[in-house]
């Protein structure tokens, strides 16, 4: 597999790399103490055309697909995993759309959310469905030439400033996955409301919040594929997007263990800097290593989006990324924790801010063991080519 960029992709990256630096993270340290959502940020991705990177060009995008949406937010999120978790979001709230939907909702969501002028958010999780979607209670009845949804989602990213929801309904309450409808539902729509914004640990820059659906009359034509057949365009939507979530592990683990690294250089204890102490050393190294394989798994898998395959058999590639990348970045944060001491417990220095952000990483888009067991389902089924 040849991973070197093209001109492209290296273009993308130096943007993104540069609005990290001069834009995002001096902005880090007040989003996370305010829970304030960046608008000013997202101003500049709609200026420099990073919102438009998954999508193609008759879409309002530049084609730049999945890698190239990688490539950015693992940039932003060495600065600051909120203003990243933005970015994923163009991704997060399309994909099912790009998938199944008609022209005319490719034509105003997908170049809506490409051209800055739209944002999405994504409605699976509700109370008692997290893990296990199927269990989902919301509800869609048919009114004529509308459904009416009812029921309530939680813990919905980028909720407070979306335009549009991407929201997974029972059409069909007995029929368990095979009961599940994709809706679009505008913000305006008569009986839905955002809910409460949560208190969290952390990624304090984009809120997540309730959505709330009391009998929404939502139009027929806003449905994304078919009928009772929405649960195969639920796991492409999650799927497609699990190397872009890893691409936020990978660059927060960048980013916390260069800070770390440069303290190293710096802090000097028994008369040399600390980065001169094999403990020290061999902690880095950890990382090091861990950090160039989550990079290999993480464009892998963003290639594989790219190549049109995010299907159950290649899901194990997604989903060894998605787990490998963002546990790698737990380590890191842990790892920068211990090399700064008590420095690395105070909120004087970002790591300790690292540290809760790449804790929800692994939970988010599905979990590290849900991740386990569809790799482990897929090496039962012989679809990883070892033999």
């Amino acid at each position: 597999m040849d991973f070197r960029l093209t001109e492209e992709h290296e273009l993308i990256r130096q943007t993104a790399r540069k609005i990290a630096r001069e834009v995002v993270a001096p902005r880090a340290a007040q989003l996370d103490e305010t829970g304030e959502y960046p608008e000013d940020i997202f101003q500049v991705y709609k200026e420099t055309g990073l919102l438009g990177l998954n999508f193609p060009e008759e879409y309002g995008g530049s084609g730049a697909g999945t890698l190239g949406l990688g490539l950015a937010v693992e940039e932003i999120a060495k600065a600051d995993n909120s203003c990243a978790l933005m970015l994923l979001l163009t991704k997060l709230s399309t994909s099912a759309i790009m998938r199944g939907g008609t022209e005319a909702q490719k034509q105003k969501y997908c170049r809506g959310t490409a051209e800055g002028t739209l944002r999405g958010a994504f409605g699976l999780t509700e109370p008692g469905a997290g893990s296990d979607s199927a269990q989902i209670k919301t509800k869609a009845e048919k009114d004529g030439a509308f459904y009416r949804l009812t029921g309530t989602k939680h813990w919905i990213s980028g909720a407070s400033v979306a335009d549009f929801f991407l929201v997974a309904a029972k059409t069909d309450v007995n029929a368990g996955s095979k009961g599940f409808t994709v809706f679009i539902v505008d913000r305006d729509t008569p009986g839905f409301r955002v809910g409460k914004s949560d208190r969290k640990m952390g990624v304090h820059g984009v809120p997540t919040c309730e959505l709330i659906f009391d009998e929404a009359k939502v139009p027929a034509s806003n449905i994304v594929g078919e009928v009772n057949k929405g649960f195969k365009l639920i796991m492409w939507n999650l799927n497609s997007v699990r190397p872009i979530v890893a691409a936020r592990g990978l660059g927060t683990a960048e980013g916390v263990i260069q800070y770390a690294i440069d303290y190293a250089r710096t802090r000097e204890t028994f008369g040399q800097p600390i980065i001169k102490h094999q403990a020290i050393q061999m902690m880095i190294a950890d990382v090091a290593m861990r950090i160039e394989a989550a990079r290999w798994l993480t464009y892998n898998a963003c290639l594989t989006v790219d190549e049109g395959h995010a299907d159950r058999e290649h899901a194990h590639i997604l989903s060894m990324a998605k787990a490998f990348a963002t546990e790698t970045a737990v380590m890191a944060a842990d790892t920068a924790v211990q090399i700064l001491g008590g420095n690395g417990y105070m909120m004087d220095h970002p790591v300790e801010r690292y540290y809760r952000d790449a804790r929800q990483l692994t939970i988010v888009e599905g979990t590290s063991q849900v991740q386990r067991l569809i790799i482990a389902r897929n090496v039962e089924d012989d679809l990883l080519n070892w033999r």
